[in-house]
Parts: structure tokens; sequence; C-alpha cells
């Protein structure tokens, strides 16, 4: 599987890890995370709300983000179209602030005070729409139990949700929810698309940044046999020695009766006289395969319209 149609994808995946990895180097994971207390209710750091988003707290977060978004953000966002994946994108992702703010008021006192860094609900949000709209490719069964090949995604879907609890399963379920509510139509969130002005930058600035998405393309030339194989198979074929059985008179005799000569050339020599005088020593000896009249034939009677020369043309480059 490829980006083909999918640079919105592959923009999310770059941006995810060069986020987290620039976070790393310049040690300023400690900005990223999200907590109730003291970030919110004291010092009131409201950015942390947006920027918690991006990029993920720890390299085993981010190997399972990057999976996810590979295997379920490209088919989404082919059914969806490049301007309604991003537009669905910003619209879950200020859905997810709403949600994760309410969620920290909510249940704070019960324990809930603090949310890792990371797009997980905006992971879980797609993971919705490719549970609603991708159907399975394959199924099979484990003990009696009917799965599909869409299980291996909701595995890895698990271990991310459980990854950091209860922060990161907290996540998950503010992700599923404001998929539901883009799904279900309920707000108006689907009919909401990016300014034509933002449209253009990105085509403009940002999609040069992210590189091609075309997948690469497959060869249809095909390689001709190799002549020193062609020939050697020929040359075992004309040296083969028929071995047939004599008849009972001569083996009771013990004797062999040889063959009358005569003063005509033996069938090397005349096959060889007549390769020269036709012209065929000197094709294969510039490796041009000469096709035998059985080929031929046999090609005219598929193809009658087609000219001899055609026909002996195409043999001869097979």
């Amino acid at each position: 599987m490829s980006f083909h149609h999918a640079a919105v994808s592959k923009g999310l995946m770059l941006c995810c890890a060069a986020s987290s990895i620039a976070a790393s180097i310049f040690d300023v994971k400690h900005y990223l995370h999200l907590q109730l207390v003291p970030h919110l209710s004291r010092h009131h750091q409201y950015w942390r709300l947006l920027l918690h988003h991006l990029p993920s707290s720890n390299s085993s977060d981010l190997l399972l983000t990057e999976l996810l978004l590979y295997n379920a953000s490209i088919p989404v966002e082919r059914l969806f179209g490049g301007v309604k994946f991003a537009s669905f994108a910003v619209v879950t992702v200020l859905t997810s602030i709403l949600l994760e703010f309410s969620a920290l008021l909510l249940f704070g006192r019960l324990g809930l005070n603090f949310l890792p860094s990371g797009p997980t609900s905006l992971v879980f949000s797609i993971l919705y729409q490719y549970y609603r709209l991708v159907p399975p490719a394959y199924s099979f069964k484990i003990l009696g139990v009917t799965l599909t090949n869409k299980v291996f995604i909701y595995i890895v879907a698990l271990q991310l949700s459980i990854s950091q609890p209860p922060g990161s399963a907290a996540l998950s379920i503010v992700g599923l929810l404001a998929g539901q509510l883009y799904r279900s139509d309920v707000l108006g969130l689907k009919t909401y698309r990016l300014p034509r002005s933002v449209q253009a930058f990105s085509v403009r600035f940002l999609l040069p940044l992210i590189g091609s998405t075309k997948p690469p393309r497959r060869s249809n030339r095909a390689t001709p046999e190799d002549v020193s194989v062609s020939r050697i198979h020929s040359i075992g074929r004309e040296n083969e020695e028929v071995i047939t059985t004599a008849s009972s008179n001569a083996n009771s005799r013990g004797s062999r009766e040889e063959p009358p000569t005569s003063g005509l050339p033996g069938p090397s020599v005349m096959r060889e006289w007549v390769n020269e005088l036709t012209g065929r020593a000197e094709r294969a000896a510039s490796g041009i395969r000469v096709p035998n009249e059985a080929e031929v034939s046999t090609v005219t009677s598929m193809f009658p319209d087609l000219r001899r020369e055609d026909i002996v043309g195409a043999l001869q480059r097979r």
C-alpha cells in the first residue's frame, strides 16, 4: 500500500514523527503533556490543550501511532478525499479539545488528572471511520471464532489505549466520541470544509514538502531469452542420438549391415548448406532467433489476417 491519493495522511505521519523527534532532541517533553492541576487550574497554560495533540510522549507510542495512521488513515482519506479528510482532522482536534477539557473537569476528582501527549484522540476518531466505512478484505476462524483482517489493527489500537492508563484510555474514548459525533452529523460537522485560501496555501507550500505520493511504476517490458542458452539447447537437440532396436534376423546373424554410401552429403552438411542459402546461419550468428515452419503455421492459423513477414518478425523477437 502506498500514499497514492493520501497526501494528508502522509503529512500527518511526517508531522508526528518530526515533532516527536524534535521534542526528544530539545528536551521539551515536559511541556507537551496535559494536567488539570497545576497546568490549567493554576498556571492557565491553555495552549497545552492544542499542543499536546501532535508529538508522542515516547517512542513506543510513536510506533503504534504511525502503524495505525498508515493502515487506517490512508483508506479513510481515499474514501473522503483530501480536502474533506483534512477538514475532518481539524474538526476532530477541536472537538477533542472540548471533550478532553470536560473530562478533566468531570473526572478530575476520580484520578483523571494527566493526559499524555500524542494524536491519540485523532487516531481513534480515524479508527471509528475505518470501522464504519472500510469493509474487511478477508476473514478467518480461530477456535471457532470468526475474525477479519481488521482485528490486527484493533489489537495495535488496544495497545495504544492501555499504554499510559488512565489518561491514554480517556483519550481513546474521547477520540471514539469525536468520530461518532462527526459520523452522526448531529452538529452539522460533516459540512465544514477548510477555506480555499488554506487549501491554496497547502497545495503551493506544504504539498512540495511532503513529496511525491505516486506508487512505484512496475515495468511491463519483457526481457528476451538469453542467446547463449538457446544455442546450447538447439545444439543439444541436434546432437541427440536416435536409438532403435535391431531386427531379429540381424541379431541372429550377429552382424550389422552398413548403410550404402553415396555421393550425397550427410544431413548435417545439408542443413548447414540450406542455412547458408536461406540466411539462417547469419541470423543465428547475429543472435536473432530463427522460427521454424511449425511455429509460423501455428501463429498463422491463429491470426490469419497478419502477414507472414510480421509473424516471422514477432517470433524472432520472442
